[in-house]
């Protein structure tokens, strides 16, 4: 982590009733359990896994992964924690390692990595191919063939935004005179950087010296990837990067977290749309071909870890990137570390471990936060909304060159 002290700053838990991250833990993980056995006609075998594992969250301890678990999975989380963490409550160890166990061991239940027809079936998968079906997806892509209006500026910041909000992607794309910058969006701003990531991506032209590259790690599936491709394709057609990786998950991870499959359902929906948005998707499906776009899956990923404990080959990548852009509020946790900063706490601070210059796009969803002015924190402790810091109606833009 950073050269500021950290012993003083707590580690987040969800050992406080009341909460967030006890929320999480005591009603959001059962209810996911339950989703998942009304969705899918599992037998009895997986039923009752699925009901031990909810025994589990409402009163019993972490425990290793099964012994038939894939011998290098066993080796890893035996390196990301295990030891240190079997046995005790999912209350009393750090938040972070209690959400990634929960979600490796709701892969067990379901059969994802055993012998059987349910190996490799994402148990969030339904959910994930509804969204991109849904009507306001066909509306958000419909407002592209508008973006050709705007400056080139304007489509730059409105796709930004686009990738920043998510499946509230239709802010981003806002037909106005300041390409989805205005209004209500700008002012849930809770920091915004956009201007140094520019100055790291230029236009082309500009005289940047050598390739740029982009690492891109994805945070959902659906409707907030798609975004995320579109601004990928855009940079490309614009020259302000050469060449672009996207990371996601390995396996299905946190209900919504994009995987290689999530981005190929993203791509076809893309093409598929017509108008700008096949033309998006086209440019994007020519750069996977030749290999100016490459998808990661980095076991990493999946990690229930900050990034500051990355092994080195995931360094090296992220060392030889123009800029790492990390999406979503689990990347955020994990870049700056899952801790109760004090919210002015410099950004630059928390993240100058990190190889690179990085950008974190972010809705707030979650209890941590840096990078504030006092201004901007006093404000919102006094703006009477108590949980600014986990609604997801405010978002962030924070740049460490």
């Amino acid at each position: 982590m950073p050269d500021i002290p950290t012993e003083s700053v707590p580690v987040i838990r969800g050992d406080e009733p009341g909460s967030f991250p006890h929320s999480v833990l005591a009603e959001r993980h059962p209810a996911i359990i339950r989703q998942v056995k009304e969705v899918f006609p599992h037998g009895p075998e997986r039923r009752r896994a699925l009901d031990a594992l909810l025994r589990s969250c409402a009163d019993g301890v972490i425990e290793p992964l099964p012994a038939d678990a894939d011998a290098r999975d066993r080796d890893r989380w035996a390196d990301w924690g295990m030891s240190e963490y079997a046995g005790r409550s999912w209350y009393d160890v750090p938040w972070l390692w209690a959400e990634g166990h929960f979600y490796r061991r709701l892969l067990d239940a379901v059969g994802y990595f055993g012998p059987g027809p349910w190996r490799g079936v994402d148990p969030f998968r339904p959910a994930k191919l509804a969204e991109l079906d849904a009507p306001e997806t066909d509306e958000e892509l419909a407002a592209l063939d508008g973006l050709d209006a705007l400056s080139a500026d304007e489509r730059t910041r409105s796709l930004l935004h686009g990738s920043l909000w998510g499946n509230r992607a239709d802010l981003g794309f806002r037909l106005s005179g300041s390409g989805g910058d205005a209004g209500g969006e700008a002012a849930a701003l809770v920091a915004d950087d956009s201007d140094a990531l520019w100055s790291l991506l230029p236009p082309a032209g500009a005289g940047t010296p050598g390739p740029a590259t982009l690492c891109l790690v994805a945070d959902n599936a659906g409707r907030e990837l798609v975004p995320d491709l579109l601004l990928v394709s855009h940079l490309l057609g614009e020259g302000r990067i050469d060449r672009a990786v996207l990371h996601v998950k390995p396996y299905p991870y946190y209900v919504s977290d994009a995987t290689p499959t999530d981005v190929l359902d993203a791509l076809r929906r893309l093409v598929a749309a017509g108008g700008a948005a096949a033309a998006y998707g086209d440019r994007l499906w020519a750069a996977l071909t030749d290999g100016r776009v490459t998808v990661r899956a980095h076991p990493f990923s999946c990690a229930p870890l900050p990034y500051s404990d990355m092994p080195a080959d995931l360094r090296a990548e992220f060392a030889a990137a123009t800029v790492t852009v990390l999406k979503g509020d689990l990347n955020y946790r994990r870049l700056v570390g899952d801790r109760r900063w004090p919210p002015t706490t410099p950004f630059a601070e928390v993240t100058a471990y990190f190889p690179a210059p990085v950008a974190a796009l972010r809705t707030l969803k979650s209890d941590v936060i840096t990078g504030l002015t006092a201004d901007t924190e006093q404000a919102l402790e006094g703006s009477g909304e108590r949980r600014w810091r986990t609604s997801g109606t405010h978002a962030l833009i924070q740049v460490r060159t």
